[in-house]
């Protein structure tokens, strides 16, 4: 390690250079003004933001990376490609908001609403928000890889093209939502409801169809799908499979109490 003589010039220019890369991360430090109004590109990194009335806000591209939201009413705010990866979302309203593009990757969160939300391309990568509400949400293209979103409701939302490969689903309800080209490669849909939906090249390689509710769903041009998955899973005399896969005897299931 290199000594500097303070009182000569170079040791004098090397302080100066210290001093002034300390202001920078000084600087960085206080970029994130918890104080800030809700405006397009605010950064709220690690802020705390619970309880407030935010609906129909414009936060256009903010930063809310690991901040605080819990129970915050944000229905109606545009939030096109916020940065929200690590984020609280415990008891959030986000209906009918547009998080086009935004990144909630490894946010956590239990019992968040983004019902009637536009969430297309979004990014839920290895995140976890269990019992959240995404009914008729849009989503095409968007990411939840690796996720955990047991008890979820997706009923009616559109999901065409979204990647749910490796995700946690079990008991999810996807009851009449638009599945087609969704990947659902060695997902967990234990339980989870597909009934009626549509899944024109849906992706199933791997994927655990244990009492998975498949009535009157249309798998004809899933791929993937094998017998030994099928017969794990319940349907009905409206399910429709792809060639060469058999209705399993033991449809319909009986019932049985979860």
């Amino acid at each position: 390690m290199r000594v500097f003589n303070l009182t000569s010039p170079a040791g004098r220019t090397a302080s100066a250079a210290y001093v002034l890369l300390g202001c920078l991360a000084l600087a960085s430090a206080a970029s994130a003004d918890c104080r800030d109004a809700p405006d397009p590109k605010v950064n709220w990194t690690g802020c705390s933001k619970t309880s407030l009335l935010l609906g129909r806000s414009d936060l256009t591209d903010a930063t809310m990376s690991k901040a605080m939201l819990t129970s915050t009413n944000l229905d109606g705010a545009k939030l096109v490609g916020a940065k929200m990866s690590e984020t609280e979302l415990s008891f959030v309203r986000l209906e009918g908001a547009d998080l086009t593009g935004a990144d909630l990757s490894r946010a956590v969160g239990w019992r968040t609403s983004f019902k009637g939300a536009n969430l297309s391309k979004a990014i839920f990568d290895m995140a976890q928000v269990s019992r959240a509400n995404f009914e008729k949400a849009k989503l095409p293209g968007a990411s939840f890889v690796k996720s955990e979103l047991n008890r979820s409701s997706f009923s009616e939302a559109d999901l065409t093209g979204a990647n749910m490969s490796r995700a946690e689903l079990a008991r999810v309800d996807l009851s009449k939502a638009k599945l087609g080209q969704v990947n659902f490669s060695y997902s967990n849909l234990s339980r989870a409801r597909l009934d009626g939906a549509h899944l024109q090249g849906a992706q199933f390689a791997g994927t655990y169809l244990y009492r998975t509710q498949l009535g009157g769903a249309d798998l004809s041009a899933a791929a993937g799908l094998s017998q030994a998955q099928v017969d794990l899973a319940c349907g009905t005399a409206q399910t429709k499979l792809p060639f060469g896969i058999s209705a399993p005897k033991n449809w319909p299931c009986n019932t049985e109490d979860d």
